[in-house]
């Protein structure tokens, strides 16, 4: 868990003064911006059943829309943009960061050992904190699952996490690999209570919520009945309310609550290059090399790809009851930050994804993926833009068989990239999604580098 994935949507929308005085919106949607915000809000939780959402989008640096929409408690009869979410893994990039401001202190460095700090941890002595935090250290993860488990009936601490999770087998030699790891976090985040000599939570609150006036706190203490009931439900059944793990689970790895705007405030700090140091910043969002030189597509804390043509700096968030997503578009100033109060489904990355259509209008390779579908809905292809591998694959009948299965779909009603490009066997990856009322379809295009690179694989699948 922690990483990242009802009712009519009722929205409710705010304005500057409902919000605190330091975030105040800026140069706000237009109303034709803010109804397709709340169509597509709508939509997402009215075909998952998820019962409430909460966004914010940053255009230009400044906050430009918050609103909360649907069922977000009993206790919270008019969905409010004041409840606090738990945001689970997009947590991570602040114990990141509060590594990375101790390291700008000469307090610690993220090449020192994790035995300098953590004694126990099985490869200690060869594990890196830049290891810890890029997923690359080998660490045994204490939750993949996406349920909590039995032993999370009970608290813990994090010290009881690393002796049972951090003691097992390396699952590979530190930095051959990428896997998420909840427990290497767990360490990173008793190493800066270690070197600051305070709690995570006490020197986050101090460096980085109180500067940027975030009001986020530890979910596992301060939630309450003015906040979102998390909920979920066993494969298609009705949505129920759903339990927590108890106290102590989350920690460095996932512990933080708080609202769309609170986190948007972050996301600012992150484009202007504020609070943090410009090399910190740029050190959390470098991807990391494994040791055969490829890169993990991950730097300290976050996701590093590209959406839609645009550099993205990306997180999801997974908890019991809780998924949220947050994306940031630096060069661009913009950031989509969308929270929902369900494990299930996928709202929080279909509203994720409308509102990114919205900022940025369909970019050079959606455009040209959707050329190449339309070509072969209609039954013919530009064959001088397929490599030699792309040319065998379609063939006469390949191309009659598309044609006759994708015509009579008709045009689609939603044409957009799921996920960042990615390198694959020397070829851009790009993945995007098809919609129509009762179809879904994925496709898979891979491509040589470049503007005028030509295709090497074009394969459509259903999805169920």
């Amino acid at each position: 868990m922690l990483a990242g994935r009802m009712a009519r949507a009722l929205g409710v929308a705010i304005t500057g003064a409902m919000l605190p005085l330091w975030g105040a919106l800026a140069a706000p949607f237009s109303a034709g911006e803010a109804a397709k915000v709340d169509s597509i809000v709508a939509r997402a939780l009215r075909t998952s059943g998820v019962p409430s959402a909460s966004i914010a989008v940053v255009r230009d640096g400044e906050i430009a829309f918050v609103k909360a929409y649907g069922a977000q408690s009993p206790a919270l009869p008019v969905a409010s943009t004041a409840a606090r979410y738990p945001i689970a893994s997009i947590s991570k990039q602040f114990t990141a960061a509060a590594v990375l401001l101790l390291a700008g202190e000469g307090r610690l460095s993220l090449d020192d050992h994790v035995d300098q700090y953590v004694p126990g941890v099985t490869g200690g002595d060869r594990i890196t904190i830049r290891q810890l935090l890029s997923h690359t250290a080998g660490i045994r993860d204490y939750w993949p699952q996406d349920y909590s488990f039995a032993a999370m009936a009970k608290p813990v601490t994090p010290r009881g996490i690393v002796d049972r999770w951090a003691t097992a087998p390396l699952d590979f030699a530190p930095g051959t690999q990428w896997q998420y790891s909840n427990t290497g976090y767990v360490i990173a985040g008793m190493i800066v209570e270690k070197v600051a000599g305070e709690p995570l939570m006490t020197f986050l609150g101090k460096r980085i919520f109180a500067p940027l006036h975030m009001g986020a706190v530890d979910a596992d203490l301060s939630l309450g009945k003015g906040d979102p009931l998390p909920t979920m439900r066993y494969a298609l059944g009705p949505v129920r309310p759903a339990t927590p793990a108890a106290p102590g689970w989350l920690f460095a790895a996932g512990q933080l609550a708080m609202t769309p705007a609170d986190l948007a405030r972050w996301d600012i700090a992150r484009i202007d290059r504020t609070l943090l140091s410009r090399a910190s910043w740029e050190a959390q969002e470098t991807p990391v090399k494994l040791t055969d030189g490829s890169s993990a597509s991950y730097g300290l804390g976050v996701a590093v790809g590209k959406a839609r043509g645009h550099v993205l700096i990306s997180h999801g968030g997974e908890a019991v009851g809780f998924l949220s997503e947050n994306r940031v578009y630096p060069a661009d100033r913009d950031a989509v930050i969308v929270f929902v109060n369900a494990d299930f489904g996928s709202a929080q990355d279909e509203i994720a994804d409308g509102i990114e259509a919205m900022l940025f209008p369909e970019a050079d390779a959606t455009r040209a993926a959707r050329a190449l579908y339309e070509q072969l809905r209609a039954g013919r292809l530009d064959r001088g833009r397929l490599t030699v591998n792309a040319n065998y694959y379609f063939t006469d009948q390949a191309v009659r068989d598309f044609a006759a299965s994708l015509g009579p779909l008709g045009e689609p009603q939603g044409f957009v990239q799921r996920g960042a490009t990615r390198l694959r066997g020397g070829f851009t990856q790009q993945i995007f999604e098809l919609t129509w009322p009762n179809r879904k379809l994925r496709i898979i295009l891979r491509a040589e580098p470049g503007a005028d690179g030509k295709v090497e694989q074009f394969t459509v699948y259903p999805v169920e």
